[in-house]
């Protein structure tokens, strides 16, 4: 068993990553660390979890507690991911931040972009791991396979929407029932943080077009809907698409392409770790739906299988591959 702790224990990713390692056979809780509710038991905090009875420790108490060999998920902002993950590493501890200090290359400092699909190789031997966000891994998951097309791309756009708890769990006047209920807000259209984060994994991978990403929150609780349009400098068949992802996805066991005539669907992907693409096209443009659960691919459930490679565990433990939607 490997002893793991969860730093920033109480937001709305931390809460799913903290239901996922509960009934992972291979790991046990060794501590939840919060600054805000040392003291509180989870189940009190999040009634949703009635069974994890786990005290939340001060701030400060995972580094006094880390050994060498344990996991230590850092889950609350990029400034607390700078503060701890240094001295972490130094102790020996495995380190997966689900924030986007480490995210960029030019702050990278030495950690692996945490993207199983693209570099599940470099995850498996590394000790230090960013763990890409929802509306990154939702846009990437599309985008990463096409750099055989790249340079018929003319310019891509992402039309993104996200449940309300990809905005975290402090409370903001924006994010109230009263505001987000009946409605679409659009913001960051003057330029999101996550889009050079984008813009980087797209480059690598062979996609040099400009992208324009342009996110929303919509009246759900989680989940993420992102609209991939690509516009062609030279003619793109659906069927190019179509083949490069079915290919490029055969043994990724948590990506789904849909070729028949369904498309993604959210409810199906609600605390799971998979995701849905759909291929189409109309008047020579393609137009690529990724969908996932902001919680738990776009976040916790990708964290877990991170960890999992980290380990040499089989990817899909603790998160039940076998029930694939699609």
């Amino acid at each position: 068993m490997t002893n793991v702790h969860v730093v920033g224990a109480t937001g709305y990713a931390a809460a799913e990553l903290i239901r996922l390692l509960a009934v992972h056979p291979d790991i046990s809780i060794a501590t939840l660390e919060s600054s805000s509710s040392a003291g509180a038991r989870m189940c009190d905090l999040f009634p949703s979890l009635p069974t994890i009875e786990i005290v939340c420790s001060p701030a400060g108490t995972v580094r006094e507690r880390v050994r060498p060999g344990d996991v230590v998920f850092l889950a609350g902002n990029h400034e607390v991911a700078r503060e701890h993950a240094p001295a972490l590493l130094a102790a020996g501890a495995r380190v997966i931040d689900l924030s986007d200090a480490y995210r960029l290359a030019d702050h990278a400092e030495g950690a692996i972009y945490g993207l199983p699909e693209r570099y599940r190789d470099q995850i498996a031997g590394s000790s230090f791991i960013a763990n890409p966000g929802c509306y990154v891994t939702a846009s990437l998951l599309a985008l990463i396979p096409l750099g055989p097309l790249g340079e018929r791309i003319a310019t891509v756009i992402i039309d993104a929407k996200s449940g309300v708890t990809g905005a975290g769990r402090n409370p903001k006047v924006q994010t109230l029932f009263g505001e987000v209920a009946e409605d679409v807000f659009a913001y960051g259209l003057e330029g999101h943080r996550h889009q050079p984060e984008i813009v980087q994994e797209a480059r690598a991978a062979g996609i040099d077009a400009p992208i324009v990403f342009s996110p929303h929150v919509v009246p759900l609780r989680r989940g993420i809907l992102a609209d991939v349009y690509l516009v062609p400098r030279a003619p793109i068949a659906r069927a190019e698409v179509e083949a490069l992802y079915l290919r490029f996805y055969a043994n990724n066991p948590f990506v789904t392409v849909l070729t028949d005539k369904r498309v993604p669907h959210l409810p199906a992907l609600e605390k799971t770790n998979h995701a849905q693409l759909k291929v189409a096209q109309r008047d020579g443009v393609i137009h690529i739906l990724s969908a996932l659960d902001n919680l738990g691919k776009g976040a916790a459930g990708q964290a877990v299988q991170n960890m999992n490679i980290m380990l040499g565990l089989p990817e899909e433990r603790g998160l039940d591959a076998r029930t694939a939607v699609g």
